[in-house]
């Protein structure tokens, strides 16, 4: 047996293409790079899981039927997946990487759309977030340079 075990969907047979998951069976033979690449898919997990919770309301079951939950989560994640789809088109439309773009301003940026569109005057969402995207706040901002650490200030702060 290997150490490393790569899983992927049945219909996936080509070896080019990256698995869906790995297992390692022997943390020895895994680099610091690759550990580091792991755990980045581990926070965009958490980071689904952090959206669906908060923004699309799955923390609260509306219903207390099993039925009912299994609706529940089974419409919350595809809400989810059509929001993925719909931020990537609209990276894609003002020519930005995915993380670049806010997947919660765009799903805030859907109400907006909505009332644009009963108006009359949009009728494509990914045009109108693009057309947007600065007043509706759908690129994220670069994050402030560390301060320095050497600088008179910051030497004799008290934390």
């Amino acid at each position: 047996m290997g150490d490393v075990v790569a899983l992927r969907p049945k219909e996936q047979v080509r070896q080019d293409v990256e698995p869906i998951a790995t297992i390692y069976r022997n943390l020895g033979t895994v680099s610091a790079e690759q550990v580091v690449a792991l755990y980045g898919h581990r926070w965009r997990i958490e980071e689904a899981f952090l959206v669906v919770k908060r923004l699309l309301g799955l923390a609260y079951l509306w219903v207390g039927s099993l039925n009912g939950i299994q609706t529940q989560v089974w419409a919350t994640w595809l809400l989810y997946a059509v929001l993925v789809d719909l931020t990537d088109a609209g990276a894609h439309a003002v020519q930005q990487p995915f993380a670049q773009v806010s997947l919660e301003m765009v799903f805030r940026g859907l109400y907006h759309f909505t009332q644009t569109f009963h108006r009359g005057q949009a009728t494509d969402p990914v045009a109108y977030l693009a057309a947007n995207a600065k007043r509706l706040g759908l690129i994220k901002r670069k994050p402030k340079p560390p301060k320095d650490p050497f600088s008179p200030l910051t030497a004799f702060s008290v934390t």
